[in-house]
């Protein structure tokens, strides 16, 4: 019997346990919710929203806000500078490092021991039992598994007291045991140099048999790259003959796919799909022939979904398929009602599966950056007015990763009043981008993983003739500023030439 066999039995129960999400859904959302306002009735914001007095879903929505990241900031802050029983029973001592929001450069999103344990490791736990149950063959766990993390920092110099990226808080806490089949060292891991760390890894992994890898898509190509041109091989299974599955999440994989399956020949590869967050982990591919995921329900979190055409949240027995809906959250770690920023659409109710379908607003997350409209249009008017230039319209979108592991965003641009250096320009609006959004600045760190900017300068009236074409001009109708695909730029670069 092999390792992973005898290791696969301690899943079993757990395999067993997700059927209830077939078609008990509302039940386990319901003993959630129960869960969370019972636990933190007796913290202060318990108290201010009397969660003493709720008795059900009615109550809590009537009784509780809708809340972005700007509505608990100020709490949040506080409990990082160590207050104890404000969103969460007790002191959280870690704090998960997120893209900003239009008035910070970062979010320090609370991870809480249960949340630790209760979602997010939940989550990893969830993905292996539901990889193992759809390929009962596997052997994984005879051989290692490549993580990828982030690093993290003091917090506010208090002891115990972390932030950083949720990976790295994962990763420092994990059980000891999981360090016996994982790759790189913890050392290696956690450090905040890339390019040492990319080094690192491919240095300590190619040696090993791993079999199993997770990580973000664009990471994990730029450490799997680095490993290749050190090893000389073509193909991945040329250096771990048994590698099998990469747990991917962070950004769609879509764009990555093709490049993957070039790297990866083996025809036992497998890749599965997983939603985590810093504020959560949220879905699990659960069937490999069905792009969408099944949503966790009888994690620490209590679902909603705001209908992107208007109207109120609903609870999850309340939503529709095909359509698409704003997910807020409510959470162990502290999180009331809270707008994640992310839109959904369900593709089934029974059981309840999803597909990401984007962001609330417009938004380029192609490499884990989350560029939103509102860091563009501070970058622009930064480039601007050190220049003297004025943009009338523009669009960005991302290039994706070329064979070299290559990527850029690509902005076109028209100016009513072109800078005299465009390439001044440029150096400007990305230097701004990465004072103002932490994750931008981390992919760019080194152009490892994002390059520098690239401008196209777009003829008069393009925008204007893009939108006549398509019966949109005049009215509230304009091109989106930031696009996560190409299909758009694409359309104006072809009719800019």
């Amino acid at each position: 019997m092999s390792l992973t066999q005898i290791i696969g039995k301690v899943f079993v129960p757990r395999q067993h346990a997700l059927e209830k999400h077939l078609n008990g859904g509302e039940a386990l959302q319901r003993a959630v919710l129960e869960h969370l306002i019972h636990s933190a009735k007796d913290t202060e914001y318990g108290r201010n929203h009397a969660f003493g007095t709720i008795k059900g879903y009615d109550d809590f929505i009537m009784q509780v806000p809708v809340n972005t990241y700007e509505e608990l900031k100020g709490d949040i802050d506080r409990m990082r500078q160590g207050e104890a029983d404000i969103l969460w029973p007790g002191r959280v001592k870690w704090y998960a490092k997120s893209s900003g929001t239009t008035n910070d450069k970062s979010k320090f999103i609370p991870v809480s021991g249960e949340g630790l344990q209760k979602i997010h490791y939940a989550g990893g736990r969830d993905s292996v039992a539901i990889y193992l149950r759809n390929n009962p063959k596997s052997r994984m766990f005879d051989g290692k598994g490549l993580i990828l993390g982030g690093s993290h920092a003091p917090n506010y110099n208090l002891p115990d007291s972390l932030v950083g990226d949720l990976s790295a808080i994962l990763i420092e806490n994990i059980n000891p045991l999981v360090n016996l089949v994982r790759v790189p060292k913890k050392q290696t891991a956690l450090l905040s140099d890339f390019e040492v760390k990319r080094e690192r890894i491919a240095c300590e992994a190619m040696t090993q048999n791993v079999t199993n890898i997770s990580g973000v898509p664009s990471w994990m190509l730029s450490v799997l790259t680095c490993m290749m041109e050190k090893t000389g091989k073509t193909h991945l299974e040329e250096v771990w003959p048994n590698i099998e599955v990469f747990f991917h999440g962070g950004v769609a994989f879509t764009p990555y796919r093709k490049q993957y399956e070039q790297l990866i020949t083996s025809p036992n590869m497998h890749y599965m799909e997983t939603y985590n967050a810093s504020e959560g982990f949220f879905g699990i591919q659960d069937d490999p022939a069905d792009k969408s995921m099944l949503l966790m329900l009888d994690y620490g979190v209590f679902y909603e979904f705001i209908p992107m055409e208007g109207g109120d949240p609903v609870p999850l027995w309340g939503v529709e398929t095909g359509k698409n809906y704003a997910m807020v959250i409510s959470t162990s770690c502290g999180l009331w009602r809270y707008e994640i920023g992310d839109t959904v659409q369900f593709t089934s109710t029974n059981p309840y599966k999803f597909i990401i379908s984007g962001r609330t607003k417009h938004f380029i997350n192609a490499f884990g950056e989350e560029l939103i409209v509102d860091n563009a249009e501070q970058g622009l008017a930064y480039a601007c007015e050190k220049t003297g230039a004025e943009v009338s319209e523009y669009t960005a979108a991302p290039v994706f990763m070329d064979a070299n592991a290559k990527c850029r965003h690509q902005w076109l641009i028209e100016f009513a009043k072109p800078p005299q250096d465009l390439q001044l320009f440029g150096d400007l609006l990305d230097k701004r981008l990465q004072e103002i959004n932490s994750d931008y600045e981390a992919k760019r760190y080194k152009d490892i993983t994002l390059q520098h900017l690239e401008i196209l300068e777009a003829r008069q009236n393009l925008f204007n003739d893009w939108l006549k074409m398509h019966g949109k001009l005049g009215g509230q109708h304009k091109v989106p500023r930031l696009s996560n695909s190409r299909d758009i730029i694409e359309q104006l670069i072809k009719l800019n030439q």
